[in-house]
């Protein structure tokens, strides 16, 4: 036994597959489940030094340079590269590590394509329980993924074999003769190959782990693409299996666009797929996802209880827009978040809501359960920045993190500015702009890291781009958080987090008989709340419309959503004429 720079016992062995020699390296209790781990071009085993310490607290795992790579014999003949032979070398290591018992594995890029040709065998079930795979399609399931959409030729249809081919380009210069040889043998240093790959992942160089051999692993495994990829795309076979399979498809993938995995349910009785918004080389750059969705699937296969993403990842399950998501809702106690917490959870989502007065938090989850939803209700303070991270930990733990992050928590306020005193202002600062703020880094930090994606609401306000006298506080917050959201959508991009700003008008919710009115007396600050509650309930837009806006927008992927026809055009208006807009506003006061 050794110990590598992973920091993990390894033991090394040989494995003899026919006349090559295969370097195997096993982790963790070898009596344990095993784990195979298969590696692409150009990398050995090391692709895996970031997943490994994840998985051998529980598994026996096993990877292993595949034939002319790393410790493997090498060879310089292109037959010696063919699918068939490589699955061989599969199989060969698979009965060495776990001679009585079926294999799991995780296999990226010509990895993945090497064990789809394994799993693709008579009997493969009977040797392989799982198969995750990452960035590496069945070849010939993309050859007639490929052939059926040219014989349908809608545009789309014909687009989708197009970008595909597109992105393949460069495997055509990888199978002429000599050239690519010549120009990784002078140009493919480890350095400027971990520069590319961690631009193509965004992830630092550092994460980016290549073997001792790289620079003949880089050149002698260009074989592998002219010895398969021509034959299987020209002529594909109908290839099945019955090993249940998990897809990770990386959104951002340069070699295999997403759609080329659409039809892998024709050929695979139990599938499952996650989209996630990453590069090619996902082991470098989300280790964590990986090694998360592998044991999910192992475990859900082993009887286990079947975990909300992975649910939501199984193929040809007929389900609602948004069951198997978890939705995050503040200010769930009444109006529009109530609203909206009805709305989510009549679409299939789990719901968890908070209020700052429990009893309205729980009526809302008591109306979600009698319509046969799943609400949980939390009491919560959004200004305060400790108890929104509690409460965010506290609902990792017991629910998992969210899919969608609703920031609707918020309180009204009118009043000249010289007549609302600093502690109400700040108070209005905190609750509105600061109750989003908390939210989103206690919950969008989880999100963002998790890797999937995902959507954050905040709720900002007509106000925000409507200047008026007599709102200085209410109107500086939402503007505030009209801003926020803007900033925010722009660094979440990179994570496939969107952000929308819902922006309500003249809606009727009791945030309005709520609304402080600093300056007046207790009795003149109650005629003021009765009069615009009569007000806007004789407007006619409820707080359920609002919900229906939001919804929308999720599902639509709308950033900046005004609600309300006033709401709209004002929107336009301030664009196009803000001076009036400023002119009016100096000369009426609504208060």
């Amino acid at each position: 036994m050794t110990t590598t720079e992973i920091g993990t016992v390894v033991t090394e062995r040989i494995v003899r597959s026919g006349e090559f020699d295969i370097a195997v390296y096993e982790y963790g209790d070898p009596s344990a489940e095993t784990i195979v781990l298969v590696h692409g071009w150009p990398d050995t085993h090391h692709l895996w030094d970031a997943v490994v310490p994840l998985l051998t607290t529980r598994f026996h795992v096993v990877t292993y340079d595949t034939r002319g790579h790393g410790r493997s014999t090498r060879t310089q003949r292109t037959e010696d590269y063919r699918l068939d032979a490589l699955a061989s070398d599969f199989f060969a290591v698979a009965d060495a590590v776990s001679p009585d018992r079926p294999v799991h594995v995780l296999a990226h890029d010509w990895g993945s394509v090497q064990v789809w040709e394994a799993v693709c065998e008579p009997q493969a079930a009977e040797r392989v329980a799982s198969f995750t795979s990452v960035s590496g399609p069945n070849l010939d399931h993309m050859g007639k993924w490929m052939r059926d959409r040219l014989s349908r030729p809608t545009p789309r249809n014909l687009w989708q074999p197009f970008s595909q081919l597109l992105s393949s380009a460069y495997t055509f210069f990888f199978m002429t003769p000599g050239l690519p040889r010549a120009t990784f043998g002078l140009l493919g240093t480890e350095q400027r190959w971990q520069r590319v790959v961690s631009i193509m992942n965004e992830t630092a160089p550092s994460n980016v782990t290549l073997g001792p051999t790289f620079r003949k692993d880089i050149v002698d495994g260009l074989l592998i693409y002219r010895a398969n990829i021509v034959q299987r795309m020209l002529s594909p076979r109908e290839r099945r299996t019955e090993v249940p399979v998990q897809l990770i498809v990386a959104g951002r993938d340069v070699a295999v666009r997403p759609a080329g995995y659409d039809d892998e349910r024709k050929w695979v009785s139990r599938l499952w797929r996650r989209d996630v918004p990453a590069g090619h080389w996902m082991p470098f750059s989300h280790p964590e996802l990986l090694a998360t969705a592998t044991t999910e699937l192992i475990d859900t296969l082993n009887g286990g209880s079947v975990p909300r993403g992975l649910r939501r990842a199984e193929v040809g399950r007929g389900k609602r827009p948004f069951e198997d998501q978890l939705v995050v809702i503040t200010g769930g106690g009444s109006g529009i978040g109530r609203e909206t917490a009805l709305a989510f959870a009549g679409l299939g989502a789990e719901i968890v809501l908070s209020d700052i007065n429990l009893v309205a938090a729980k009526e809302t989850a008591d109306l979600i359960s009698a319509q046969h939803g799943m609400a949980h209700a939390y009491e919560l303070d959004v200004s305060n920045e400790s108890d929104v991270t509690a409460h965010a930990a506290a609902v990792f733990e017991a629910h998992g993190v969210p899919d969608i992050l609703i920031n609707n928590a918020g309180i009204g306020q009118a009043g000249g500015f010289f007549d609302t005193p600093s502690a109400e202002f700040d108070r209005v600062l905190r609750i509105n702009l600061g109750g989003v703020v908390n939210g989103c880094r206690a919950f969008g930090s989880a999100m963002a890291e998790r890797g999937l994606g995902g959507h954050i609401v905040n709720l900002s306000s007509m106000a925000a781009y409507s200047p008026q006298q007599g709102f200085s506080a209410y109107s500086t917050s939402k503007s505030a958080v009209f801003m926020f959201s803007d900033c925010l959508r722009a660094e979440l991009a990179a994570h496939n987090i969107s952000v929308h700003t819902i922006c309500p008008g003249i809606v009727h919710t009791n945030i309005v008989a709520t609304t402080t009115f600093s300056g007046l007396s207790a009795d003149d600050e109650k005629r003021k709340q009765e009069q615009y509650d009569k007000l806007y309930r004789m407007r006619r837009y409820g707080p359920e419309k609002v919900a229906e806006q939001i919804v929308r927008a999720v599902e639509r992927d709308r950033s900046i959503v005004p609600v309300t026809p006033e709401a709209r055009l004002q929107y336009q208006f301030n664009k196009f004429a803000p001076a009036v807009v400023r002119f009016v506003a100096a000369r009426v006061k609504l208060t």
